[in-house]
Protein backbone atom coordinates (compact mmCIF):
# COMPACT_ATOMS: atom_id res chain seq x y z
CA UNK A 1 0.00 0.00 0.00
CA UNK A 2 1.05 3.57 -0.59
CA UNK A 3 -0.43 7.06 -0.26
CA UNK A 4 -1.80 8.71 -3.37
CA UNK A 5 0.16 11.93 -3.28
CA UNK A 6 -1.02 14.10 -0.40
CA UNK A 7 -4.67 13.03 -0.67
CA UNK A 8 -4.55 10.81 2.40
CA UNK A 9 -5.96 7.95 0.30
CA UNK A 10 -4.21 4.62 0.98
CA UNK A 11 -4.07 2.63 -2.24
CA UNK A 12 -2.48 -0.47 -3.65
CA UNK A 13 0.31 0.18 -6.14
CA UNK A 14 -1.61 -1.87 -8.73
CA UNK A 15 -4.71 -0.04 -9.95
CA UNK A 16 -7.36 -1.62 -12.16
CA UNK A 17 -7.92 0.37 -15.33
CA UNK A 18 -11.47 -0.19 -16.57
CA UNK A 19 -11.02 1.20 -20.07
CA UNK A 20 -8.30 0.61 -22.64
CA UNK A 21 -8.56 -2.11 -25.25
CA UNK A 22 -10.34 -4.57 -22.98
CA UNK A 23 -12.79 -2.49 -20.92
CA UNK A 24 -12.89 -5.23 -18.25
CA UNK A 25 -13.41 -7.80 -20.97
CA UNK A 26 -16.39 -6.01 -22.53
CA UNK A 27 -14.24 -5.43 -25.60
CA UNK A 28 -13.20 -9.07 -25.77
CA UNK A 29 -16.48 -10.88 -25.31
CA UNK A 30 -17.09 -11.17 -21.57
CA UNK A 31 -20.63 -10.87 -20.29
CA UNK A 32 -21.66 -8.17 -17.83
CA UNK A 33 -21.58 -10.66 -14.95
CA UNK A 34 -18.19 -12.03 -15.99
CA UNK A 35 -16.72 -8.53 -15.94
CA UNK A 36 -18.18 -7.94 -12.48
CA UNK A 37 -16.51 -11.17 -11.33
CA UNK A 38 -13.21 -9.94 -12.76
CA UNK A 39 -13.39 -6.71 -10.73
CA UNK A 40 -14.27 -8.66 -7.60
CA UNK A 41 -11.29 -10.97 -8.06
CA UNK A 42 -9.06 -7.91 -8.44
CA UNK A 43 -10.34 -6.61 -5.10
CA UNK A 44 -9.76 -10.04 -3.53
CA UNK A 45 -6.14 -9.75 -4.71
CA UNK A 46 -5.74 -6.45 -2.88
CA UNK A 47 -6.52 -4.00 -5.68
CA UNK A 48 -8.48 -1.17 -4.09
CA UNK A 49 -8.15 1.59 -6.72
CA UNK A 50 -10.55 1.25 -9.65
CA UNK A 51 -10.18 3.75 -12.49
CA UNK A 52 -13.12 4.11 -14.86
CA UNK A 53 -14.72 6.87 -16.94
CA UNK A 54 -18.03 7.89 -18.44
CA UNK A 55 -16.64 7.16 -21.90
CA UNK A 56 -15.55 3.62 -20.98
CA UNK A 57 -19.12 2.46 -20.33
CA UNK A 58 -17.88 0.34 -17.41
CA UNK A 59 -19.11 2.44 -14.48
CA UNK A 60 -22.16 0.23 -13.92
CA UNK A 61 -19.91 -2.85 -13.80
CA UNK A 62 -17.69 -1.20 -11.21
CA UNK A 63 -20.75 -0.10 -9.26
CA UNK A 64 -22.14 -3.63 -9.20
CA UNK A 65 -18.77 -5.05 -8.12
CA UNK A 66 -18.22 -2.68 -5.20
CA UNK A 67 -21.63 -3.40 -3.65
CA UNK A 68 -20.03 -6.51 -2.17
CA UNK A 69 -17.53 -4.50 -0.07
CA UNK A 70 -17.67 -1.53 2.32
CA UNK A 71 -17.59 1.68 0.27
CA UNK A 72 -14.65 3.06 2.26
CA UNK A 73 -12.53 0.03 1.34
CA UNK A 74 -12.25 1.07 -2.32
CA UNK A 75 -10.97 4.19 -4.05
CA UNK A 76 -13.14 5.02 -7.05
CA UNK A 77 -11.69 7.22 -9.78
CA UNK A 78 -13.79 8.24 -12.76
CA UNK A 79 -13.59 10.87 -15.47
CA UNK A 80 -15.62 13.27 -17.56
CA UNK A 81 -14.73 14.74 -20.93
CA UNK A 82 -14.70 18.48 -21.42
CA UNK A 83 -14.79 18.56 -25.22
CA UNK A 84 -15.92 16.93 -28.42
CA UNK A 85 -13.11 17.48 -30.89
CA UNK A 86 -12.45 21.21 -30.79
CA UNK A 87 -15.81 22.03 -29.21
CA UNK A 88 -15.51 22.75 -25.48
CA UNK A 89 -18.37 21.75 -23.20
CA UNK A 90 -19.95 24.18 -20.72
CA UNK A 91 -19.83 23.47 -16.99
CA UNK A 92 -23.40 22.13 -17.07
CA UNK A 93 -22.25 19.21 -19.21
CA UNK A 94 -19.48 18.40 -16.73
CA UNK A 95 -21.84 18.45 -13.74
CA UNK A 96 -24.37 16.29 -15.59
CA UNK A 97 -21.62 13.78 -16.33
CA UNK A 98 -20.69 13.72 -12.64
CA UNK A 99 -24.29 13.07 -11.59
CA UNK A 100 -24.61 10.30 -14.19
CA UNK A 101 -21.41 8.71 -12.90
CA UNK A 102 -22.67 8.79 -9.32
CA UNK A 103 -25.86 7.02 -10.40
CA UNK A 104 -24.04 4.43 -12.52
CA UNK A 105 -21.56 3.67 -9.76
CA UNK A 106 -24.26 3.57 -7.11
CA UNK A 107 -22.32 5.81 -4.75
CA UNK A 108 -22.76 9.17 -3.05
CA UNK A 109 -19.23 10.38 -3.78
CA UNK A 110 -16.29 9.93 -6.15
CA UNK A 111 -12.89 9.63 -4.48
CA UNK A 112 -11.02 11.15 -7.44
CA UNK A 113 -12.97 12.90 -10.19
CA UNK A 114 -10.78 13.56 -13.22
CA UNK A 115 -11.04 15.64 -16.36
CA UNK A 116 -10.49 13.14 -19.15
CA UNK A 117 -7.79 13.54 -21.79
CA UNK A 118 -7.23 17.30 -21.62
CA UNK A 119 -5.03 18.57 -24.47
CA UNK A 120 -2.75 21.58 -23.85
CA UNK A 121 -4.97 23.93 -25.84
CA UNK A 122 -8.02 23.11 -23.65
CA UNK A 123 -6.32 23.50 -20.29
CA UNK A 124 -7.33 27.15 -19.83
CA UNK A 125 -10.97 26.07 -20.21
CA UNK A 126 -10.42 23.34 -17.62
CA UNK A 127 -9.25 25.93 -15.11
CA UNK A 128 -11.51 28.84 -15.94
CA UNK A 129 -14.81 27.06 -16.63
CA UNK A 130 -14.56 23.59 -15.11
CA UNK A 131 -12.62 24.12 -11.90
CA UNK A 132 -15.20 26.45 -10.24
CA UNK A 133 -17.97 23.93 -10.98
CA UNK A 134 -15.87 21.09 -9.58
CA UNK A 135 -15.04 23.09 -6.46
CA UNK A 136 -18.76 23.53 -5.83
CA UNK A 137 -19.38 19.80 -6.32
CA UNK A 138 -16.59 19.04 -3.88
CA UNK A 139 -18.10 21.41 -1.32
CA UNK A 140 -21.36 19.48 -1.72
CA UNK A 141 -19.59 16.21 -0.93
CA UNK A 142 -19.91 14.67 -4.39
CA UNK A 143 -16.14 14.70 -4.98
CA UNK A 144 -13.29 14.16 -2.55
CA UNK A 145 -10.32 14.96 -4.81
CA UNK A 146 -9.73 16.43 -8.27
CA UNK A 147 -7.51 15.06 -11.01
CA UNK A 148 -6.66 15.55 -14.66
CA UNK A 149 -5.43 13.14 -17.33
CA UNK A 150 -3.34 13.86 -20.39
CA UNK A 151 -3.94 13.00 -24.06
CA UNK A 152 -0.86 10.77 -24.16
CA UNK A 153 -0.74 9.93 -27.91
CA UNK A 154 -0.99 13.62 -28.79
CA UNK A 155 1.02 15.22 -25.96
CA UNK A 156 4.28 13.27 -25.88
CA UNK A 157 6.11 15.94 -23.91
CA UNK A 158 3.45 16.26 -21.18
CA UNK A 159 2.90 19.92 -21.98
CA UNK A 160 -0.52 20.03 -20.33
CA UNK A 161 0.65 18.33 -17.14
CA UNK A 162 3.56 20.71 -16.75
CA UNK A 163 1.01 23.53 -16.41
CA UNK A 164 -1.19 21.38 -14.17
CA UNK A 165 1.41 20.58 -11.55
CA UNK A 166 2.73 24.11 -11.49
CA UNK A 167 -0.61 25.78 -10.73
CA UNK A 168 -1.55 23.63 -7.74
CA UNK A 169 -5.23 23.13 -8.60
CA UNK A 170 -5.21 19.33 -8.88
CA UNK A 171 -4.67 16.53 -6.38
CA UNK A 172 -3.73 13.85 -8.93
CA UNK A 173 -2.53 13.51 -12.50
CA UNK A 174 -2.59 10.59 -14.92
CA UNK A 175 0.54 10.32 -17.04
CA UNK A 176 1.99 7.98 -19.64
CA UNK A 177 5.29 6.33 -18.69
CA UNK A 178 6.98 3.14 -19.87
CA UNK A 179 10.34 1.58 -20.69
CA UNK A 180 10.48 3.41 -24.03
CA UNK A 181 8.74 6.62 -23.02
CA UNK A 182 10.52 7.88 -19.91
CA UNK A 183 10.48 11.66 -20.26
CA UNK A 184 7.92 12.12 -17.46
CA UNK A 185 10.84 11.54 -15.11
CA UNK A 186 12.08 15.09 -15.69
CA UNK A 187 8.95 16.88 -16.90
CA UNK A 188 6.33 15.54 -14.48
CA UNK A 189 7.66 13.50 -11.54
CA UNK A 190 10.29 16.10 -10.70
CA UNK A 191 7.38 18.45 -9.95
CA UNK A 192 4.76 16.09 -8.52
CA UNK A 193 7.07 14.57 -5.90
CA UNK A 194 7.87 17.78 -3.95
CA UNK A 195 4.33 19.14 -4.37
CA UNK A 196 2.50 16.02 -3.17
CA UNK A 197 0.51 15.50 -6.36
CA UNK A 198 -0.60 11.89 -6.74
CA UNK A 199 0.39 10.05 -9.90
CA UNK A 200 -1.47 7.35 -11.81
CA UNK A 201 0.63 5.81 -14.59
CA UNK A 202 -0.95 4.59 -17.83
CA UNK A 203 0.62 2.95 -20.92
CA UNK A 204 3.11 1.01 -18.78
CA UNK A 205 2.48 -2.02 -21.01
CA UNK A 206 -0.46 -1.75 -23.43
CA UNK A 207 0.18 -3.39 -26.81
CA UNK A 208 3.84 -2.57 -27.17
CA UNK A 209 5.12 -4.96 -24.48
CA UNK A 210 2.33 -7.53 -24.59
CA UNK A 211 2.06 -8.16 -28.34
CA UNK A 212 5.21 -9.37 -30.14
CA UNK A 213 3.97 -8.12 -33.54
CA UNK A 214 3.47 -4.63 -32.14
CA UNK A 215 6.85 -4.60 -30.40
CA UNK A 216 8.62 -5.91 -33.51
CA UNK A 217 7.11 -3.14 -35.62
CA UNK A 218 8.11 -0.50 -33.07
CA UNK A 219 11.69 -1.79 -32.82
CA UNK A 220 12.13 -2.00 -36.60
CA UNK A 221 10.80 1.52 -36.99
CA UNK A 222 13.12 2.85 -34.29
CA UNK A 223 16.17 1.05 -35.72
CA UNK A 224 15.43 2.33 -39.22
CA UNK A 225 15.36 5.87 -37.80
CA UNK A 226 18.68 5.29 -36.03
CA UNK A 227 17.11 5.69 -32.59
CA UNK A 228 18.14 2.29 -31.20
CA UNK A 229 20.97 -0.16 -31.86
CA UNK A 230 20.52 -2.36 -34.92
CA UNK A 231 20.90 -5.50 -32.78
CA UNK A 232 17.74 -4.62 -30.81
CA UNK A 233 15.24 -4.95 -33.65
CA UNK A 234 13.40 -8.04 -32.38
CA UNK A 235 11.31 -8.88 -29.32
CA UNK A 236 13.66 -11.83 -28.80
CA UNK A 237 16.64 -9.48 -28.41
CA UNK A 238 14.82 -7.42 -25.81
CA UNK A 239 13.67 -10.60 -24.08
CA UNK A 240 17.26 -11.85 -23.86
CA UNK A 241 18.32 -8.52 -22.40
CA UNK A 242 15.84 -8.49 -19.52
CA UNK A 243 14.48 -11.99 -18.92
CA UNK A 244 16.93 -14.12 -16.95
CA UNK A 245 17.42 -15.75 -13.55
CA UNK A 246 17.16 -13.00 -10.99
CA UNK A 247 15.65 -10.62 -13.55
CA UNK A 248 12.21 -10.33 -15.09
CA UNK A 249 10.07 -13.36 -15.88
CA UNK A 250 8.74 -11.80 -19.11
CA UNK A 251 8.81 -8.51 -20.99
CA UNK A 252 5.44 -7.63 -19.50
CA UNK A 253 6.81 -8.33 -16.04
CA UNK A 254 9.83 -6.13 -16.77
CA UNK A 255 7.64 -3.31 -18.06
CA UNK A 256 5.35 -3.28 -15.03
CA UNK A 257 8.22 -3.47 -12.54
CA UNK A 258 10.19 -0.74 -14.31
CA UNK A 259 7.23 1.64 -14.15
CA UNK A 260 6.16 0.66 -10.64
CA UNK A 261 9.51 1.43 -9.03
CA UNK A 262 10.20 4.73 -10.79
CA UNK A 263 10.52 7.42 -8.09
CA UNK A 264 7.41 9.58 -8.24
CA UNK A 265 5.03 6.83 -9.38
CA UNK A 266 2.23 6.09 -6.91
CA UNK A 267 -0.04 3.70 -8.84
CA UNK A 268 0.49 1.72 -12.04
CA UNK A 269 -2.76 1.09 -13.88
CA UNK A 270 -3.33 -2.14 -15.77
CA UNK A 271 -6.23 -3.36 -17.84
CA UNK A 272 -7.39 -6.91 -18.42
CA UNK A 273 -10.23 -9.08 -19.60
CA UNK A 274 -8.72 -12.29 -18.28
CA UNK A 275 -8.47 -13.77 -14.80
CA UNK A 276 -5.07 -15.25 -15.68
CA UNK A 277 -3.69 -11.92 -16.86
CA UNK A 278 -5.24 -10.18 -13.87
CA UNK A 279 -3.31 -12.38 -11.46
CA UNK A 280 -0.08 -12.07 -13.44
CA UNK A 281 -0.32 -8.28 -13.70
CA UNK A 282 -1.00 -7.77 -10.00
CA UNK A 283 1.88 -10.11 -9.13
CA UNK A 284 4.31 -8.23 -11.39
CA UNK A 285 3.40 -4.80 -10.08
CA UNK A 286 3.86 -6.03 -6.51
CA UNK A 287 7.26 -7.63 -7.16
CA UNK A 288 10.58 -6.02 -6.12
CA UNK A 289 12.43 -3.69 -8.50
CA UNK A 290 14.34 -5.05 -11.45
CA UNK A 291 18.05 -5.61 -10.84
CA UNK A 292 19.75 -2.23 -10.87
CA UNK A 293 21.95 -3.28 -13.80
CA UNK A 294 18.83 -4.04 -15.87
CA UNK A 295 17.16 -0.77 -14.91
CA UNK A 296 20.29 1.10 -15.95
CA UNK A 297 20.29 -0.72 -19.30
CA UNK A 298 16.71 0.34 -19.95
CA UNK A 299 17.50 3.97 -19.13
CA UNK A 300 20.71 3.96 -21.19
CA UNK A 301 19.28 2.24 -24.26
CA UNK A 302 15.80 3.74 -24.34
CA UNK A 303 15.75 6.81 -22.08
CA UNK A 304 16.02 9.19 -25.04
CA UNK A 305 12.93 7.81 -26.80
CA UNK A 306 9.66 9.74 -26.75
CA UNK A 307 6.15 8.55 -27.54
CA UNK A 308 6.89 4.84 -28.06
CA UNK A 309 4.01 2.57 -27.11
CA UNK A 310 1.40 5.34 -27.10
CA UNK A 311 0.11 4.68 -30.60
CA UNK A 312 0.34 2.11 -33.37
CA UNK A 313 3.62 1.97 -35.30
CA UNK A 314 3.28 2.94 -38.96
CA UNK A 315 3.47 -0.65 -40.26
CA UNK A 316 0.42 -1.66 -38.21
CA UNK A 317 -1.79 1.27 -39.11
CA UNK A 318 -4.82 0.80 -41.31
CA UNK A 319 -4.82 3.09 -44.36
CA UNK A 320 -7.68 5.13 -42.92
CA UNK A 321 -6.46 5.08 -39.30
CA UNK A 322 -6.49 8.41 -37.54
CA UNK A 323 -3.27 9.79 -36.13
Amino acid sequence: MTELGATGLRVGVAGLGCGGNSRLGQGTGLTHDQSIALVREAMDLGVNLLDTAANYRTEEIVGAAIRAVPRESVVICTKATIRDGKTLFPEEHLLASLDNSLRALGTDYIDVFQLHGVPPWAYAHAVEACLPALAKARAEGKIRHLGVTETAPHDHNHEMLQHTVADGHWDTVMVAFNMMHQNARETVFAQTRPQGVGTLVMFAVRNVFSRPDHLRAELEQLAAAGQIDADLTTPEALHDLLVHDGGASSLTDAAYRFARHEPGVDVVLFGTGSHEHLRANVASINRPPLPEADREKIVRLFGHLVGVGLDLPDRLRQPDAKA
